[in-house]
Formats: C-alpha cells, sequence, structure tokens
C-alpha cells in the first residue's frame, strides 16, 4: 500500500516507499506542504519542511523506516553533495533501513530539528561535515549519541568529546602502501603546519616505526617557511632511499606554488612523492589514498549502531581506495605490472 504526499504549487505525487524523490523539492523555489502518514499500523513519514532555499534551513528529510539514526549533512552543491549522499548510502547499507537525512543550511531551526528527531525516536546522530557537525551541537540537552564525519579536522572547541572521523588517511596506512610500491624507501620527509596537522603527526611518528621508516617533519605556519623547508629536502635528498609525503594542508601544500615545485623537483632527482590528496595523483604524484565514502558509511553507521559513548577526538581514515600515476612509477623504476598483489582503483594517465 502507498501514501501520497501533496505539495503545494507542484503538480507531483509521491509514494511513501520512493522518498528519494523528494531530494529536489528543496531546491524549489516554491512552498512545500509537510505531511506525515501512517497505515497498517505502522509509521512511515514523508517530510518536506518548508521550502524554498529563501525560506528554511532544514531542506530535506527522507522517509523514515525504522532506523534510531538521524544523519545530518550540509545543505551544498555539486561536487560535494554526491560525496555525502554517498556516505549517506553506505550508512543505510549497514544500518539495513533507510535512515532519515536532514540537509542543513546556515540557518537552523535548532527547536524544529529537535522536536523531528524525538518524534522520529532518534537515538544516535550521524553529523557529516562542519554544518552537520554544528547543527549536532547545537542540540543541547537532546541526550543523543553523536558520531561525526566527511571532515578533515575541527576545532576542539566545536568536536565537544564527539569522535571526529576525519577525511585525512590514516598514516599507517599510507606508510604501509609506500612500503609495498617502493620497498627501498627508508626516511619520509614531511612539510605541516602544526595548526591543522599536529594531531596527525603524533600517529605518523608511531607509523613510521612500525613500518621501519625514519619520519623527519618540518613545521610551518607559512607560504615562504614552507618552500625553504621543500628547498632544503630537496638539495640533501637521497634519490633511493628519502620519499615525500603531501598531508591535506591548505599552508604547506599550497597548490599554485609549493606543489609545481615539489613535482619538478621530484621529477628531477627521481623522488617518490606521495600524498594524501587525490588530484596530486593526476598532476604526478607517484600514489594516494583516498576516501571510499560508502566504506566511510558504514563505519560511521558501525559506530553509531554500538552506541559508544565516551568515545572522542579525531580519527584518521581506515576506508580507503588507491590511485597511482604509472607514469610516475615508470620514471622512477617501479614495475608495478610485476606486482599482482597491487590492486589500485584509480590509475593515471587514464587508459
Amino acid at each position: 500500500m502507498t501514501s501520497s504526499v501533496a505539495v503545494s504549487q507542484l503538480p507531483y505525487w509521491l509514494a511513501a516507499d520512493d522518498a528519494r524523490a523528494l531530494k529536489n523539492i528543496g531546491d524549489a523555489p516554491v512552498d512545500v506542504a509537510l505531511f506525515r502518514v501512517a497505515f497498517n499500523g505502522q509509521k512511515a513519514e514523508l517530510v518536506a519542511m518548508a521550502a524554498g532555499p529563501q525560506q528554511s534551513s532544514l531542506l530535506r528529510l527522507a522517509a523514515l523506516s525504522g532506523s534510531q539514526i538521524a544523519v545530518l549533512y550540509p545543505d551544498i552543491g555539486e561536487p560535494y553533495r554526491s560525496v555525502f549522499t554517498k556516505i549517506i548510502e553506505g550508512i543505510e547499507d549497514k544500518a539495513r533501513v533507510r535512515v532519515a537525512s536532514y540537509a542543513v543550511g546556515n540557518k537552523l531551526n535548532t527547536q524544529e530539528l529537535a522536536g523531528e528527531l524525538k518524534r522520529q525516536n532518534v537515538r544516535a546522530v550521524i553529523a557529516l561535515g562542519r554544518n552537520g557537525l554544528r547543527a549536532a551541537n547545537a542540540l543541547e540537552g537532546s541526550n543523543l549519541s553523536i558520531v561525526a564525519g566527511g571532515v578533515l579536522a575541527v576545532p576542539e572547541s566545536e568536536a565537544r568529546g564527539v569522535a571526529v572521523h576525519s577525511l585525512a588517511p590514516d598514516p599507517e596506512l599510507m606508510f604501509a602502501r609506500l612500503k609495498l610500491l617502493v620497498p627501498q624507501a627508508r626516511r619520509v620527509y614531511v612539510v605541516c603546519d602544526p595548526r591543522q596537522n599536529a594531531w596527525l603527526m603524533q600517529l605518523a611518528r608511531t607509523a613510521a616505526k612500525a613500518q621501519g621508516l625514519e619520519l623527519q617533519v618540518r613545521e610551518a605556519t607559512d607560504l615562504k617557511t614552507a618552500m625553504q623547508h621543500y628547498q632544503s629536502i630537496f638539495s640533501s635528498s637521497d634519490a633511493r632511499h628519502d620519499t615525500v609525503w603531501l598531508p591535506q594542508d591548505s599552508t604547506t601544500v599550497e597548490e599554485s606554488a609549493v606543489l609545481p615545485l615539489v613535482l619538478q623537483e621530484a621529477w628531477n632527482r627521481n623522488i617518490a612523492v606521495f600524498s594524501s590528496s587525490l588530484s596530486h595523483v593526476k598532476r604526478g604524484v607517484l600514489f594516494s589514498l583516498y576516501p571510499d565514502n560508502m566504506g566511510l558509511g558504514r563505519n560511521l553507521a558501525q559506530v553509531a549502531l554500538a552506541n559508544a559513548d565516551g568515545a572522542s577526538g579525531l580519527v584518521p581514515l581506515k576506508d580507503v581506495l588507491v590511485a597511482v600515476n604509472l607514469r610516475t612509477a615508470s620514471h622512477l623504476g617501479l614495475n608495478l605490472g610485476n606486482k599482482p598483489q597491487q590492486n589500485f582503483d584509480l590509475v593515471f594517465p587514464e587508459p
């Protein structure tokens, strides 16, 4: 049996079991009515909170099918919207039910959101992106279990005791992949801004030691210092044993000046460079680990379902895919085609 939802000024009728058809309603410049329907003794909600981006920041709620998990994600355009959609797919795959998902903007009605979560008997919130986390933090006194993801890092004041699953790949996975691709590697240089990546460097030091690598961290809080560090690193590097890691760092891995310098010097001196950013592989970095968004969603759902209160702090990304630049590998004398154990999710240059 299906039920319908009336949307003012729109000639649409939507089935309750096809709630995903609601996903674009929030973008419509018209009023949208809110209806809740129940049938066969079971609750099946279709929610479209008022309308138009100018009138409400809570643009969409997906149908709820018995899940006690809700997802808060930013109301944002492509290509980021597709990323969050994929994460939500992973959450639903793990939860095995359709979860309530809320696109939140800057003008969030916290009372409205809190009331809706309470009516839907939500026990755990998965907050995606900075807007999602801010919205979750605004639900004071709700006694909800909160887990966050889809961000690189957040200030301690915003985390507020929440476990935040970062998009920064786990250094342990980065270094393990490096040793697999470049077994002769002995030393890893990294230039980072401690304001952004101090937490990650703590993990990296332990991970490097476990892989038999020497980690050399150079700190920089401005572009000039970062450039000086890179020039010093390349002038004294050992082509056989030294490598350079580019973390996700807006200060020290600046795209217009730093990246071209690093790539050119690395090419000229046959130094392996690997990165935490997928886009760098296409430009010449040897390899990168990047988010498996479905996998991340499943992981977030598992944590939310476990209702593990008390866990807090930044958690590195463990759900990753691998991209490699075969032209760079060939230039470095790495014949990856002879390693059948290598499974790459993206290969550059594209065939």
